[in-house]
């Protein structure tokens, strides 16, 4: 999900799944990094009624704020231990509400294909490439295993890692508790950020440590920048281990995006999509779609409606790239710079999507992992 940015609004998408969660073990107590966050051992606070905090705002201030976290997470079955470790010592971050506050609703598209090229050549570099194809060769054995267990392409595994946090090497440095707790307080979307806060708590109950909760200002966390509600959920092992660790094993975090895609509905043997070259006369008015999707309506503005690969040819559509059957079922999508006219694409387009609901970003993730599998 990214999930801020290109990161976060991915990740959030991911919140309606309801995959049960990874099993996962304790993980035993590690010394924090000098750079980890230091707590307070703090007092329990006194707690309020949700309904009392919320007919107080703004004037109550974030240390009620605070009281009203603590019973929230009591109701929510969280270890009192936790609570008092995390919840007294939480302080506002100004920086997480002024990042929060640029953020400027999309405007509305217009009716011309935006031009892809810009974009992709600053989000498909030969750096990205090159690194995707030594993880991509490195981690093979793993991969391949993956594959077998959740049927999703491995070079897409690899192109989301990649995309999301240059391969492990960005994946953000806020305190996931304070952040998450600073944009409940806010209160833009309250509900939202308060389910994750306690997500985050009952990751620590797993046994995962505060030092290790750290992300994105908006809560993305870890390799596959997932939400904590979608860690919780999702985390999966991928070399045999027993723990699913997705802020230190590479692995573990490409297993855990391939049980993403999975639940998001990828379909095993089927590429996301193949180019196509579009005739001059193609008739847009009829294949335009009439479906109204009740989440990223701009997005999906940009597809046609679905037709199989049969009903494309006679179209005059020419795939090209990797097969698809004739009777798959797919969308047309035109993207001017995009190395093609357009893309026939197919429903694991759409779960790629569902990570971060972008059309920029699902098609460099596309285009980025055929890269490094040298499609």
């Amino acid at each position: 999900m990214r999930i801020a940015g290109g990161l976060v609004l991915l990740v959030v998408s991911a919140m309606a799944l309801a995959t049960p969660s990874a099993q996962v073990r304790p993980v035993p107590a590690r010394k924090a990094p000098a750079n980890s966050v230091v707590l307070a051992q703090a007092q329990p606070a006194a707690t309020i009624p949700a309904a009392q905090y919320l007919a107080a705002q703004p004037s109550s201030g974030f240390q009620q704020y605070k009281s009203y976290l603590i019973g929230r997470a009591r109701s929510s079955g969280v270890r009192e231990a936790t609570i008092q470790s995390v919840i007294p010592g939480l302080r506002l971050n100004e920086r997480v509400m002024q990042l929060d506050r640029a953020q400027q609703p999309t405007s509305a598209s217009s009716g011309y294909a935006p031009n892809y090229g810009p974009y992709l050549s600053r989000h498909i570099t030969s750096s990205l490439i090159n690194r995707g194809q030594a993880r991509y060769s490195s981690h093979w054995p793993n991969l391949s295993r993956i594959r077998a267990q959740y049927g999703v392409d491995p070079s897409v595994i690899i192109a989301i890692y990649g995309k999301e946090t240059s391969y492990g090497s960005v994946t953000g440095n806020f305190d996931l508790l304070e952040a998450l707790a600073t944009l409940g307080y806010e209160g833009r979307r309250r509900t939202f950020f308060e389910d994750e806060f306690i997500a985050a708590l009952k990751l620590m109950d797993q046994g995962v440590q505060r030092w290790q909760l750290r992300g994105s200002y908006a809560g993305a966390t870890g390799y596959p920048q997932f939400m904590p509600s979608v860690a919780l959920r999702l985390r999966a092992d991928g070399d045999g281990d027993g723990y699913a660790d997705i802020w230190r094993n590479e692995d573990d975090a490409f297993a855990s995006i391939a049980k993403y895609l999975r639940d998001a509905g990828w379909k095993p043997n089927v590429p996301w999509g193949v180019p196509v070259r579009i005739p001059p006369n193609l008739n847009r008015a009829a294949i335009q779609s009439r479906l109204h999707p009740p989440r990223c309506p701009a997005v999906y503005r940009r597809h046609s409606r679905w037709l199989t690969v049969a009903e494309w040819r006679s179209l005059g559509i020419v795939p090209g790239g990797r097969g698809l059957p004739e009777n798959e079922m797919v969308a047309l999508m035109e993207t001017p710079g995009a190395y093609a006219d357009g893309y026939l694409l197919t429903t694991n387009y759409r779960a790629i999507l569902d990570y971060n609901c972008s059309n920029y970003y699902a098609l460099s993730i596309g285009l980025l992992a055929n890269a490094i599998a040298r499609r």
